[in-house]
C-alpha cells in the first residue's frame, strides 16, 4: 500500500485495498444510521431545476479575473449575467475588502453561498469569521488540506490527523450558523472516500463535501458509484468540461460542453435526486471572467438540452 492509503492498482480498478476498504466501509455503514448534512433527494427534482441559472454559483472569479475587478464591478458583472450566487475565492490582497465585497453583493442581490477558508484558525481566518459575523452571513466554508500526516502509512491515522486539524474550524463555523465543506483538491485529502471517513470521525452535523469536477479527472470511471457514496454528505458541486486524463493532457479547465465526460457525470447527478448549489468556473487568469462565465453558461444550456 502506498503511504496515501490507496495504491495505483486500486485507483485504476476503483477497488480499495482490503484494510482501507474495510475501514471506510464500516464508516459508510455507520453513515446509514447517521446521515451527513448533504442535500437529501427531493421528489420532482429535475435537471432543469438543478442546473437552472438561479441555482448556479460563480466560482474562481476573484483572483482569476484578467480584468481584476473590484467588489462593485464584480457584483455588476454577475448581475448582467443573471447569476445570483457567488462562492468567494480570495488572496491576501483581497482581505482589506472583505466587508466591501459582502456589501456590494447585498446591493446587487447576489447571495454569497461559500467562502474559501484557511486550513487553520490563523489571522486571515479570524478576519473572515469576523466579517461573516458583522454581516450576519451564513455560508459554507470551503477548505482543502494537504496530506495531514505525511509520515503515516495507514489511512486511519491520516483521518485522525485531518479530524484534529479541521475540528476547531468546524466548531467556529457552527457558532456562526455556517457549514464546513471539504474541498477535493487532489492528493489523499482530495479523495471523497477519505473525506467521508473524516466526516464520520468528526461526528459534527455542520460538515460536508463540495465536489469539483476539475479536480476529479481520476474519478471519471468510478463516478457513478462514487457519487452514491458522496450524496448524503454533498453540500455543493462545481462543474467543468471533462475529458479523461484531462490534467495530464493540459485540459484541466475547459468550457462546459467541450468535453466528452461532463454530460454522463451530470446525468448521474440529475438522476440521483440530489439538489444543491451548482458552480460554474472561471479559473482562467488570462481571460475576462465575464467572457468565461458566459461561455460556460452557453455550454451548460446545450448540455441541459441533451439531458
Amino acid at each position: 500500500m502506498e503511504k496515501n492509503g490507496i495504491d495505483k492498482q486500486s485507483r485504476a480498478t476503483g477497488r480499495l485495498p482490503w484494510r482501507t476498504s474495510s475501514f471506510i466501509a464500516a464508516l459508510v455503514l455507520a453513515g446509514l444510521l447517521c446521515r451527513g448534512p448533504g442535500a437529501a433527494p427531493r421528489a420532482g427534482t429535475s435537471a432543469a431545476s438543478l442546473f437552472a441559472k438561479k441555482n448556479l454559483v460563480a466560482w474562481c472569479i476573484v483572483p482569476f479575473d484578467a480584468k481584476k475587478r473590484g467588489p462593485e464591478e464584480r457584483a455588476r458583472m454577475l448581475e448582467r449575467l443573471g447569476i445570483s450566487r457567488l462562492a468567494y475565492d480570495w488572496r491576501d490582497e483581497h482581505i482589506p475588502t472583505f466587508d466591501e465585497e459582502i456589501e456590494a453583493m447585498k446591493r446587487h442581490h447576489i447571495e454569497i453561498v461559500a467562502w474559501w477558508f484557511p486550513t487553520e484558525l490563523n489571522p486571515a481566518a479570524r478576519r473572515i469569521l469576523e466579517a461573516l459575523e458583522r454581516h450576519h452571513l451564513k455560508c459554507q466554508l470551503w477548505v482543502a488540506l494537504g496530506d495531514p500526516a505525511p509520515q503515516a502509512a495507514l489511512s486511519a491515522d491520516k483521518v485522525k490527523a485531518a479530524t484534529a486539524q479541521l475540528k476547531p474550524i468546524a466548531i467556529a463555523a457552527a457558532k456562526l450558523g455556517c457549514k464546513l465543506s471539504l474541498y477535493n483538491h487532489g492528493g489523499w485529502f482530495g479523495d471523497p472516500l477519505n473525506q467521508i471517513a473524516i466526516l464520520h470521525e468528526l461526528k459534527l452535523p455542520n460538515v460536508g463535501i463540495v465536489y469539483n469536477f476539475h479536480h476529479g479527472h481520476d474519478d471519471i470511471d468510478r463516478f457513478p458509484q462514487l457519487f452514491k457514496q458522496m450524496q448524503p454528505y454533498l453540500l455543493a458541486i462545481n462543474l467543468n468540461g471533462m475529458v479523461k486524463n484531462g490534467e495530464q493532457l493540459g485540459k484541466k479547465i475547459i468550457t462546459l460542453g467541450q468535453g466528452d465526460e461532463e454530460l454522463p457525470m451530470m446525468r448521474v447527478i440529475a438522476n440521483s435526486g440530489w439538489h444543491g448549489p451548482v458552480g460554474i468556473l472561471d479559473h482562467r487568469p488570462e481571460t475576462d471572467s465575464e467572457i468565461t462565465l458566459r461561455e460556460n453558461l452557453e455550454g451548460l444550456e446545450q448540455l441541459k438540452g441533451r439531458l
